[in-house]
């Protein structure tokens, strides 16, 4: 039932973009592209008819809803039986409202993937995001990855453009497959759009320095102006803007029309965001996913931020998954970057964080303040008890440890929790 459903998924919407013929941003990478795929969206919006995928809607089912404009129905057949009537509508009949412009978020879990999305919707821009060990399970290594997630920019419609991440090495040298117009973009010297001058802004208070958001200086072939992300603190969501931004210049918007919309952009849930915990604390959920980069990256902005006077950094860090054969050594390079990273308490939850833990002791971190769990409702009354006014914790992990049940237990508004997190649809309650 499934490949009839994703066969006939993919000739409607085949079908529906042959008709409307919108522009296709297609989204790639193994770390941000959800993020990249909200900042390009947020760029867009005020200027162009354009449309998003939803949810997780990035897959062979997803992705042709989206091209559709319908939810999932489940395993309602009714429901899908509504899909395929409204597909054959767009066909059939023109909707002037039909978007101009597709954002779609491509995602690769093993190979053969972006060649059967690119199948659907080959795109006109591709942004590569960042390409490392993610899904490596699939396959043999890193450089395969690299070759899937490729496809996306050596199949671009002439005339387009290629958008990359200079700053990741193994997403600079797609560069040289492009057959299209390279955008770059990044922090160091050499790409395209730049930002420059990073400044992470906080405000006072009584119980907790809370940060405002990350300004910056955007440059692009001579000129700049500055950027402002209120409420966002992830170097992953400061590279989504610069890949929107570098979709702005695509587009022909000028940097006042990209830097007015940025102010905008606000991350994904379970993305670095900031909640505000119980006992004045502040919690960093991170929870959608994990992986080594990506945590060390989070790690990065932790010990950024400012604490009071005898304030503590916790890092609850859950098992990354689908590692591969790279697993064992993933989890032990994230113990020895949080054993010099300068967090204060290290929780691990799950079999393969032990890892972590270990490495982080033999990386010089006190065993005193290094505990280890299997069970997400015991880490999370543990923390609960051990926080103190003033304290940051980091909660990160795969989407199969579900760590976001410990940011429940510890927010300070836990009725908030299906606006603010992660996985709250009762579908995830129902799976728990």
């Amino acid at each position: 039932m499934r490949k009839l459903v994703r066969l006939k998924l993919k000739i409607l919407a085949k079908l529906i973009l042959k008709k409307y013929k919108p522009k296709i941003i297609g989204i790639t990478g193994s770390v941000g592209k959800t993020s990249a795929k909200e900042a390009v969206f947020t760029v867009l919006k005020g200027k162009f008819s354009v449309r998003r995928n939803t949810k997780n809607y990035n897959n062979e089912i997803g992705l042709p809803l989206t091209i559709i404009g319908s939810d999932s129905p489940g395993k309602s057949m009714f429901g899908w039986l509504g899909v395929f009537i409204k597909a054959c509508g767009l066909i059939l009949w023109r909707d002037k409202n039909y978007p101009k412009i597709l954002v779609l978020e491509m995602g690769v879990d093993r190979p053969g993937d972006m060649k059967y999305l690119i199948s659907i919707a080959k795109a006109d821009i591709g942004i590569v995001t960042l390409i490392s060990h993610s899904h490596e399970e699939f396959f043999t290594d890193v450089k395969a990855i690299q070759k899937e997630k490729g496809l996306l920019v050596e199949n671009l419609k002439p005339g387009g453009w290629a958008i990359l991440n200079f700053d990741d090495d193994l997403t600079k040298e797609l560069a040289e497959k492009s057959k299209v117009k390279v955008l770059s973009y990044g922090f160091k010297e050499g790409p395209t759009v730049r930002a420059q001058e990073l400044v992470f802004s906080f405000e006072k208070t009584k119980e907790v320095d809370n940060l405002l958001g990350i300004s910056f200086k955007l440059t692009y072939n001579g000129s700049f102006i500055p950027v402002l992300l209120p409420q966002v603190i992830g170097y992953n969501s400061i590279y989504a803007a610069l890949a929107a931004a570098a979709i702005g210049i695509a587009m022909e918007m000028n940097l006042v029309e990209i830097s007015k919309a940025m102010r905008e952009f606000d991350s994904p849930n379970g993305r670095m965001n900031l909640i505000d915990g119980i006992k004045h604390t502040l919690v960093i959920d991170d929870t959608y996913n994990s992986s080594p980069a990506s945590v060390m990256s989070a790690l990065d902005i932790v010990t950024k931020i400012p604490l009071a006077k005898g304030a503590k950094r916790f890092a609850v860090l859950g098992d990354m998954l689908e590692l591969g054969g790279y697993s064992e050594e993933g989890h032990k390079e994230v113990g020895r970057y949080v054993a010099k990273s300068g967090i204060n308490k290290l929780i691990t939850v799950g079999e393969r964080s032990r890892d972590i833990a270990r490495a982080a002791e033999e990386a010089g971190m006190s065993r005193d303040d290094i505990f280890e769990y299997t069970d997400v409702a015991e880490a999370g009354r543990f923390i609960e008890q051990r926080i103190e006014q003033g304290d940051l914790v980091l909660v990160k992990g795969s989407q199969g440890l579900r760590l976001e049940k410990i940011v429940k237990e510890i927010m300070a508004e836990p009725l908030r929790a299906k606006e603010l997190l992660v996985r709250q649809e009762e579908e995830w309650s129902n799976n728990s």
